[in-house]
């Protein structure tokens, strides 16, 4: 089971690793604005997570649940996409990606308190070191300029990267008590409550038929994969390991777009990103390798 939830915390990190170049090139064409962007996600994940737990789950939930997963659809829905579109419009990937591997340390401290989740030497260490390794990455291994930036941008990515930790830790007791669908159906419906507001006068602007095909193919890639299959492989995974593991792979997605960006985009693999991999690695490892122990 372990295995599979690590394999499934991959998989989220590969789709978001891609995400940023397909969903980019559709923002930066100026096809979608982002709030709209954002609706039509929202919009899909509901559509896609009711259906389902209509046909093969059918499961309730208690009434004094509803408010932790209208917290859940808050912070993990709303809050958390609304404000990494805003932030990354207004500053550049790099801050917005050194900012995001905070996320693992608010986690870590969120899930000692409401968690009395006990913080382990090797699990902060294997923290420290993740985060060098992704910060090294971003500062020294990419290419480009990315000297784009504001206060403003960088506050919104921090209350993103704030929000998202929230939803982990928050998320954690449901996926133990419920199915992912039935977990999902709900925060998206709440979710959904709160961006309709936000998006609703960029989506009903669109012109729909104006789209060519490599953007009804990244828009698609955006709805499939990086809403509907990255919320469900994270709510599986969390319903084995704790939230930090979780958060802790956030490390690989600055690794995985140089990746890609050396595959695609014939951009250099040097020892500097040889060496933040190494580093991403042994942090994650060393962090999952908590897990283990406390449950041998």
């Amino acid at each position: 089971m372990r295995l599979k939830a690590h394999l499934a915390l991959l998989s989220v990190a590969l789709i978001y690793g891609a995400n940023y170049t397909i969903a980019k090139n559709v923002l930066d064409q100026d096809y979608l604005k982002p709030n709209g962007f954002i609706l039509l996600r929202v919009i899909s994940g509901f559509v896609l997570f009711t259906i389902l737990h209509a046909l093969f789950i059918k499961e309730k939930v208690d009434r004094k649940d509803l408010g932790l997963l209208a917290i859940c659809g808050l912070f993990g829905i709303a809050i958390n996409q609304l404000f990494f579109f805003k932030g990354l419009d207004a500053t550049s990937p790099v801050h917005a990606s050194l900012i995001m591997v905070v996320t693992p340390i608010i986690v870590l401290i969120l899930s000692s308190i409401y968690q009395t989740e006990r913080i382990r030497w090797w699990k902060v260490l294997g923290i420290i070191v993740g985060m060098i390794g992704a910060m090294l990455l971003i500062t020294k291994g990419s290419s480009g300029n990315n000297s784009m930036s504001s206060s403003l941008g960088d506050l919104y990515i921090l209350i993103n990267a704030t929000s998202y930790a929230l939803y982990l830790v928050f998320v954690k007791n449901l996926m133990k008590k419920y199915h992912p669908f039935t977990v999902m159906k709900w925060i998206f419906s709440f979710g959904l409550i709160v961006v309709i507001p936000f998006g609703i006068g960029d989506l009903s602007g669109v012109v729909w038929r104006s789209f060519p095909i490599d953007i009804w193919v990244a828009i698609i890639y955006v709805l499939i994969f990086t809403t509907f299959f990255a919320y469900l492989l994270n709510a599986y995974a969390l319903s084995t390991v704790n939230p930090t593991t979780a958060s802790a792979y956030i490390y690989m997605q600055p690794l995985i777009a140089s990746t890609i960006a050396i595959l695609w985009y014939n951009d250099s693999l040097s020892s500097v990103k040889v060496l933040s991999a190494a580093l991403i690695f042994i942090g994650v490892y060393m962090i999952s390798l908590q897990k283990r122990k406390r449950n041998v």
